[in-house]
């Protein structure tokens, strides 16, 4: 039995490497260069094109090489019986939280308004919020989204969140359902978005949502682009109701160089780096999955297709 790797937008040789040194004798094929792939049970994958898995007709287990998958729910035409699983690391958690760590404390202390005026030569002192007085909403409470809580309530944060069921995270007032959602955002000086990308979940980042936010609220986008409605953030940011907003994750990857997100102010832009898939730990997970395949044991993080995550 071989393994097949799909990769688009991730280099699949280091993987490959990885693959043949801790399973011996086992035949790791990268895609388009599959020899045989009526046999390739075992696939791993990473926005891959478009009905290709249908080149691969025995495929048993797909296993998403990050924490989402709708990148393959979204694009493949799945059997029933194949199983989907992602990696659920606690590095990618870890790194999550550093990130999005920064990226709150860069705007609470004005570091975005002096770098701008530093540009002018200007030396202007302006006020400051702390961390004690600083209320954090996150959308997604996972498992990264809970790690993130957590982490955040323990350096002195407000933090609340909403997610599809009800979570108990203590010290994390928890909000669910869609008649919850926006009572979630409510009083919060940053919303971070953490959402899996589901029918529902889709165009979340809304006018109505974000409208839903205080004056002056700040937006992290570290979920998926097809969350956020576009013109609608552009029109609040515009209006003066929120006062900026991180980006990481675009309804097209790489962003197009004509994208009006580029020349706004008030938008930060990073390039889908925000917790970053570490080939060494990673591995391990994917390995493991690949015995307990072979074993006819449960799969590790197994996703509802049903649900989409």
């Amino acid at each position: 039995m071989s393994i097949a790797i799909i990769f688009n937008n991730k280099d699949p040789e280091i993987w490959k490497e990885a693959l043949e040194q801790k399973l011996k004798g086992v035949t790791v094929e990268i895609y388009p260069t599959v020899e045989s792939p009526e046999e390739i049970e075992f696939i791993l994958c990473w926005k891959p094109d478009k009905g290709v898995l249908s080149q691969f007709p025995n495929t048993k287990v797909i296993q998403s090489v990050g924490a989402s998958v709708e990148h393959i729910t979204n694009t493949q035409k799945l059997n029933h019986e194949t199983v989907v699983t992602r990696i659920v690391d606690e590095n990618l958690s870890l790194d999550m939280f550093e990130f999005l760590l920064s990226s709150i404390l860069f705007k609470m202390k004005n570091f975005d308004y002096h770098s701008n005026q530093k540009q002018h030569q200007n030396w202007f002192p302006t006020n400051y919020k702390t961390i004690k007085e600083t209320t954090i909403s996150i959308l997604g409470l996972g498992e990264i989204g809970s790690f993130v809580a957590k982490e955040l309530l323990k350096i002195g944060f407000n933090v609340k969140g909403w997610s599809n069921s009800i979570k108990n995270i203590s010290g994390v007032k928890s909000f669910q359902g869609e008649e919850e959602l926006y009572h979630s955002v409510a009083d919060a000086n940053y919303l971070i978005n953490l959402l899996p990308l589901t029918l529902k979940t889709e165009n979340i980042l809304s006018k109505r949502l974000m409208s839903s936010l205080k004056k002056g609220a700040y937006i992290i986008n570290v979920g998926r682009g097809e969350h956020l409605v576009e013109e609608d953030l552009i029109e609040l940011l515009d209006s003066n109701h929120l006062s900026g907003a991180l980006l990481d994750v675009f309804r097209k990857e790489p962003l197009p160089k004509t994208h009006p997100f580029w020349k706004h102010p008030s938008i930060t832009i990073t390039p889908h780096v925000a917790s970053l898939t570490n080939v060494n730990s990673a591995i391990d997970i994917v390995i493991q999955n690949y015995n307990r395949f072979k074993n006819n044991q449960e799969l590790l993080n197994v996703v509802s297709l049903k649900k989409g995550y």
